[in-house]
């Protein structure tokens, strides 16, 4: 008799301390704490996503009385031209390297009358030279939208022969940090208007020019796991499994 009455008080102290721990797995959820994974910001584009253009290739920046050979439609067709890539200019101090983003300039071969903020003159030719030197000049490519290169000196005769081309600039990765300024990815201004094309200098532009998606300098918005759902989840399920297993040993047993 005190055997089986021993046995029933250690069985009734085992429960109680069953449910007493099965209560504090259930207070396991009010443990609040939060763990927050942030993506990380995209990283810059690398150097090696830009690209440097040689203008003519090996044969350089001329009109075609120079070098018949040049031919500015030919090496345009099927390049694409992305904000932060450079045109290399290779030429001699007898030829003048003209951007402008207006149409009208670029038409006239002519940039005499040009505003300062369309048309940049990046060399300027110097006819009383008896002995040409060779020069090379990079020009970044700060716009997106239509840009006109031509070579404007001697009365546009360089421009009329052959000394001009015309190229479509796309956004591809942005400029990069060297070349950032407020105002340089703004579209560029005073495009041609339709029907006007037919009477510039002939140049073509390949149809095929590829827009990469932006590039975002923001991070990605953030992911957050809050350690209390999980624990709640987690506890109030173990909870409940051990406090089945406890009346299912209690009934059975």
């Amino acid at each position: 008799m005190y055997h089986c009455a021993t046995s029933g008080g250690l069985r009734t102290v085992s429960i109680f301390f069953f449910f007493c721990f099965c209560f504090s797995i259930c207070l396991l959820p009010s443990f609040s704490g939060s763990v927050t994974a942030t993506t990380a910001p995209a990283p810059a584009p690398a150097a090696s996503e830009y690209k440097n253009y040689t203008v003519g290739d090996s044969l350089g920046w001329y009109d075609t009385l120079e070098n018949p050979k040049v031919d500015y439609q030919k090496w345009v067709a099927g390049k694409n031209f992305s904000l932060g890539d450079f045109l290399i200019f290779n030429s001699d101090n007898n030829h003048s390297i003209i951007q402008t983003y207006n149409f009208t300039t670029y038409k006239n071969c002519d940039y005499d009358n040009a505003s300062d903020n369309d048309t940049v003159q990046w060399a300027s030719a110097d006819p009383s030279s008896t002995s040409p030197h060779p020069l090379s000049v990079a020009v970044p490519l700060l716009k997106v939208g239509m840009t006109y290169f031509f070579s404007s000196d001697y009365d546009g005769e360089q421009c009329k022969n052959g000394q001009h081309f015309k190229i479509n600039v796309k956004y591809g990765h942005g400029l990069p940090p060297s070349l950032k300024n407020p105002s340089n990815e703004a579209l560029a201004p005073n495009n041609p208007v339709p029907g006007d094309d037919d009477s510039a200098p002939d140049t073509l532009v390949p149809s095929n020019f590829d827009n990469p998606q932006t590039v975002s300098d923001n991070a990605e918005p953030s992911e957050s796991v809050t350690l209390s759902a999980f624990s709640y989840l987690f506890g109030a399920k173990l909870c409940w499994t051990l406090i089945l297993l406890g009346v299912y040993g209690t009934v059975f047993n």
